[in-house]
Formats: C-alpha cells, structure tokens, sequence
C-alpha cells in the first residue's frame, strides 16, 4: 500500500510540478505527517526531490527529472486517453486503478504528447447511455468481471423474458461487452454460445471449475456476428410507407423532392412499428400491410374521440 501511495505521491509531483504537504495529503487522502514521512523515504531512496519553505513554497523534483515513455506518437498518445472509459472502469471496480494508470502514462510521456494527451480530456467526453433509458442497475457486474479474469465458471440466476422467468444456468464466461451503456455477458453452456444481459442477473456462484475458451473465439468478432445476427431476426417484416419531407429526414430516408416520397422499411413487427410510425404524427401514411394500417387508423379514432369527448 506504501509503495503505491510512494509512486503516486512521486508521479503527482512530476506531473504538476511544486505542491505543498497539504495539497500532497489531500491528493493522496492521508495526513500531512504521513506526506512528510513519505517524502523523506523517497530522498532516502535518491529521488532529487527537495522542498521550498515560505508561504509559496513545497516540495519539487529537481527540473529534469522524468521517466519518459518513448516510442508513442502524438495520434497514440491521444487515443490512449480517448480509449480510457471513467464510467466504464468504475462499474467493473477498475475506476481507482483506471485513474492511477492514467496518471502515470501523463507522467511519462515528453511534455509535447503530454500535451496532446491532456487536450484530449478536455475536449471529448463519453456518455454512452441514451437521453430517457436509467441506467441500468447492475449489482452483480463486479462478481461477472472477477469470474471472468479469474477464468472461473459460475452457476447464474438469470430472469429472461419468457417463461420460465427466473433460471439457473451453469456457464462458462468470455467476455464482457458495454454496448449502449447496457452490460452483456458472453458465455458458453450445455446449448452453446449465450448473451447475457447482465442486469438481469439475479445472482451468481464462482465454482472451483476452470474456464476454457473455445480455440479461436474472439470476442469481437463474435459480438459482430451476433449483431448481424439480431438485425436479421429484428427485421423480419416490411412496411409500404408514405412521407414528408420532414418524415423522411426522422428515418433517414432520402427524399424524392415531391410533397411525398413512397418508400419500403423493414419492420421488427406490426405492434413494434405501430408505436414508432405514431410518433412521427401527420409527417407518414402507412399504405401496407393492412393489419398495420387498420392498427394506426384505430389508435387515431381513439384518440380523436377522446380528445373531442
């Protein structure tokens, strides 16, 4: 624990040049005696480090001294800070071990890509999460992630959408993926190859059985295919529509340049495109198939009546 709080105390100088004991203690959540025992064991230890007494004084390494990480060129520098995901790291339990990581990759970077680095942080933020979906609540992501770096097989207790509701799986884990700030376990069992959503889960048992990945799966390769795979089934009808301009800019379709453009769009189904051709008001017409036609004319009646009423 010393040791860590040692290179960090060491790191946060190299980084921000003088600070005091108090801004070192408040940094590194701990006292100020404990700041002055630690910078004397690092003088012990030959780091050219030396304090300033006075109201604008403190500690500081002597100018010069830095551990430079060579070989990484500004674009590299910048992704590496791009890559780093705060929100992501802290629900796996890796958010303090994100930002010491971070830390030192700024310390040992040349001042130039240092730069670099730093403006990425300023300027580009990830919120992955959409604008009215919660986030999900995902007590059990920590006890998946350290199943899953310990290569351990576990027994879940899962609620899924149909009946039986609530499960018990015996599976074998291969990976995390963060999609649309939605967490999702891949793992193998009896019936091959299954996504989990983690906020679904119930609860979870690590067993003594080691976890063996199958020879050649990778995880985005299969994360890809299972994307396509669940485009195929989702849109498994087909809409005859007409829209406006306006309606054609919400969907992504390319007017014709009339006051209406005809146009096919797969749909997931009749009850799922129903609620989304609704919002879209006055701007489309659904001209087939009839049983979605006669489903929005219905809705419309209703609502007439009741807003008339």
């Amino acid at each position: 624990m010393r040791a860590s709080r040692l290179v960090t105390l060491l790191l946060l100088l190299q980084n921000r040049g003088r600070m005091t004991a108090r801004q070192l203690a408040e940094e590194l959540e701990v006292s100020v005696r404990t700041v002055y025992r630690d910078v004397e064991a690092l003088a012990a230890a030959g780091i050219p480090l030396y304090g300033d007494a006075g109201h604008a004084g403190g500690y500081r390494l002597l100018d010069g001294y830095r551990t430079r990480l060579t070989g990484l060129t500004a674009d590299e520098a910048q992704a590496a800070f791009l890559a780093a995901l705060p929100g992501a790291a802290a629900e796996l339990g890796l958010g303090t071990a994100l930002a010491a990581a971070r830390l030192k990759l700024r310390a040992a970077l040349p001042a130039e890509l240092r730069e670099h680095a730093e403006r990425i942080q300023e300027r580009f933020l990830l919120d992955a999460p959409g604008w009215y979906g919660d986030a999900d609540r995902t007590p059990h992501l920590p006890a998946v992630a350290a199943a899953l770096w310990a290569r351990r097989t576990v027994v879940l207790r899962y609620r899924r959408w149909r009946a039986p509701e609530e499960i018990e799986r015996r599976v074998e884990p291969y990976g995390l993926v963060l999609k649309a700030g939605r967490w999702y376990l891949v793992a193998g069992g009896p019936s091959g190859i299954r996504t989990y959503r983690v906020d679904q889960v119930l609860g979870i048992r690590q067993l003594d059985e080691e976890c063996t990945v199958p020879d050649g799966f990778g995880l985005a390769a299969y994360w890809t295919g299972y994307l396509a795979a669940f485009r195929e089934r989702l849109h498994t009808g087909e809409a005859l529509v007409r829209l406006t301009p306006q309606g054609s800019r919400s969907l992504g379709v390319t007017p014709t340049g009339g006051e209406w453009t005809e146009v096919r769009l797969p749909i997931e189904s009749v009850d799922h495109a129903h609620g989304e051709f609704l919002r879209l008001g006055t701007d489309i017409e659904v001209l087939a198939p009839a049983e979605l036609r006669d489903r929005i004319a219905t809705t419309v009646r209703t609502l007439t009546a009741r807003y008339e009423g």
